[in-house]
């Protein structure tokens, strides 16, 4: 019988990573790591994945998200008993566009919690990933980050750095058994988009966007839109002209 998988969220109160999470633990018992900024927030995900997989051991850990210091001493311990079999990076918060033009500290703020954090993470798996030649390192950007719009270009462009910083990933380890999952999700119906559904916005049960994710890393997918029909649509907007663009309330 092999071994349960290791298996490490940063961020794991998002609610697509909670219900990833549910995901990998219907596929058999695992050694889950949940890293949360909230302790309690943390254990309440922690305490409601236990008792969907009582043979899984789920442990909880509170982490600084912005300092290099702490998010390396994060990694190393956890990365010392042995390699890491998946490390899912799904940390994050949705600014409002109009208060981060007016305000520098939000506007920081939100490129360092949706782009330097993740980066940081990311960058400090995967050197003992490639060491281990192995295991699977999924960065959750988004769709927004696949051009600039004037309704969230902040976030779009915290989300584009995560969008190079994973293909730079992807080409560093090209050669290795490291496998660099880069996810691109529509607007998703979690706590963090609420304020969207109630001005009437489409939005992606978050059950169904972590199924893209889960299925899609199974797969060796390099790129996962979530859902798919979003390639589609963000090839479109990628390649509008600029002159049709700029005419665009979007």
């Amino acid at each position: 019988m092999s071994d349960p998988k290791r298996i490490v969220i940063v961020g794991a109160t998002s609610a697509i990573a909670e219900h990833c999470a549910r995901l990998w633990l219907q596929q058999g018992p695992a050694h889950l790591t949940l890293i949360g900024r909230d302790a309690q927030r943390t254990e309440r995900v922690a305490a409601d994945l236990r008792v969907r997989s009582a043979q899984s051991t789920i442990d909880v850990l509170t982490a600084d998200f912005l300092d290099p210091e702490a998010i390396q001493a994060t990694v190393n311990r956890l990365t010392a008993p042995g390699p890491i079999d998946i490390a899912l990076i799904a940390h994050g918060a949705l600014p409002e566009q109009a208060e981060c033009q007016k305000d520098l500290k939000l506007c920081r703020d939100a490129l360092e919690v949706n782009a330097i954090s993740p980066a940081l993470y990311a960058e400090a798996f995967a050197g003992p990933m490639q060491a281990a030649d192995r295991g699977t390192l999924i960065l959750i950007g988004s769709v927004a980050g696949d051009r600039g719009r004037k309704s969230n270009y902040v976030y779009g462009a915290a989300k584009g750095l995560v969008t190079r910083y994973a293909q730079g990933l992807q080409h560093r380890l090209a050669a290795t058994r490291v496998k660099v999952v880069l996810v691109k999700p529509g607007p998703t119906d979690t706590p963090m988009t609420a304020h969207l559904k109630g001005q009437g916005a489409k939005l992606a049960p978050v059950e169904d966007v972590a199924r893209c994710i889960v299925r899609g890393a199974d797969k060796g997918k390099t790129v996962i839109y979530a859902p798919g029909k979003w390639a589609l649509i963000m090839w479109v907007v990628r390649h509008l002209p600029r002159v049709v663009f700029n005419r665009m309330g979007i």
